[in-house]
C-alpha cells in the first residue's frame, strides 16, 4: 500500500510503501476490544476498600438477650443490618490485570494501525519537528495539514524537543515515541500521524 508523505507545511514530499500486513489488515473488533479492555484493566489501581465487620469499631457485647423480646436475634451492632455496620461482600484491595498473549497484544497493534489506513485516517510526515516551540505557530500548521481535531502522533525512538514543547498545549493533540505506540490512544483519537521513522520502527517491531 502506497500512501504520500507531507511535510508540515503541507507539501507533498515523496511516496512510501506501507506493509500490507502491518497497515492493510481487515480490522478486527473483538481483537481491539480485548486489547482496550486489558489495558484500562493494567491502569486501575484496585485501592477500593470497605471494612467488614472485623474492622467496624463498636462493642462486642451481645445488645440483648437471646429470647424473650420478640425482637430479631443479634450477636452484635457491627453487623451489615445495623447503621454504621459491616459492609458484606464489599470490595477489596486487589490487581485487576489479566493476562493477554504477546502474539494478541501485537496482532492488535496490527489492525488499529490497518483501521486508521482502512478509514482515511491515517497521515504520514517527513518528520515530526519544528524550528519554534510556539504553540500558536504549531497550531496554524497543523490546520493546514487539516488536523484541527484530535490527533494522536507518534514519532521514532525519540521526540523533538521544540516540537514536543509546541503541542503539549494543544488540547486533544497527544504525541508519543515509537515505543509508547499503544491501541488504546490510537484509537481514542481521531487522526493518526506517522513520521518516517515511526513507520520504518513500527514495521521492523511488528514485523
Amino acid at each position: 500500500m502506497k500512501v504520500p508523505v507531507k511535510s508540515l507545511d503541507n507539501q507533498e514530499v515523496g511516496e512510501l510503501e506501507l506493509n500490507d500486513a502491518i497497515f492493510g489488515l481487515e480490522p478486527r473488533a473483538d481483537l481491539l476490544h480485548r486489547m482496550v479492555r486489558w489495558q484500562l484493566a493494567k491502569r486501575r489501581a484496585g485501592t477500593h476498600k470497605t471494612k467488614g465487620i472485623s474492622e467496624i469499631s463498636g462493642s462486642t457485647k451481645k445488645p440483648y438477650k437471646q429470647k424473650g423480646t420478640g425482637r430479631a436475634r443479634q450477636g452484635s451492632t457491627r453487623s451489615a443490618q445495623f447503621r454504621g455496620g459491616a459492609t458484606i461482600f464489599g470490595p477489596v484491595v486487589r490487581d485487576h490485570d489479566f493476562k493477554l498473549p504477546k502474539k494478541v497484544r501485537k496482532l492488535a497493534l496490527c489492525h488499529a494501525l490497518s483501521a486508521k489506513a482502512a478509514a482515511g485516517q491515517l497521515v504520514v510526515v517527513d518528520a515530526l519537528a519544528a524550528d519554534s516551540h510556539k504553540t500558536k505557530a504549531m497550531r496554524e500548521q497543523l490546520a493546514g495539514l487539516g488536523l484541527s481535531a484530535s490527533v494522536l502522533m507518534i514519532d521514532g525512538a525519540t521526540t523533538d524537543d521544540k516540537f514536543t514543547l509546541a503541542v503539549r498545549n494543544l488540547p486533544l493533540v497527544d504525541l508519543l515515541p515509537q515505543q509508547g505506540a499503544n491501541v488504546y490512544d490510537i484509537l481514542r483519537r481521531e487522526t493518526l500521524v506517522l513520521s518516517r521513522d515511526a513507520v520504518a520502527q513500527l514495521e521492523a517491531r511488528l514485523a
